[in-house]
């Protein structure tokens, strides 16, 4: 079973990751042009914490499970997100 601990670190890592990855996005935005290399490390941040989500997720109980998923999806819509503005 997961601890309340490792739930909360992960999604601390995980916030972590998405406001990297908005402050990227915005500033891409912003400027109309990305550095390719902060943007590329700020979408594989988000792809190993959703992939670190999908683990813990197997030894959560019910409500920590719905916490995952919840952030899952955030950072699913922030890689939507990356992926439609990229150049």
């Amino acid at each position: 079973m997961a601890t309340r601990q490792s739930v909360d670190k992960l999604l601390q890592q995980c916030e972590d990751a998405l406001r990297y990855a908005q402050s990227q996005l915005s500033e891409g935005m912003k400027q109309e042009h990305y550095n390719d290399t902060e943007y590329t490390k700020a979408q594989l941040g988000l792809e190993n914490a959703y992939k670190e989500l999908e683990e813990l997720a197997h030894s959560a109980n019910d409500q920590q499970r719905e916490q995952l998923y919840r952030m899952r999806l955030q950072i699913q819509q922030t890689q939507n997100q990356m992926i439609l503005t990229e150049h």
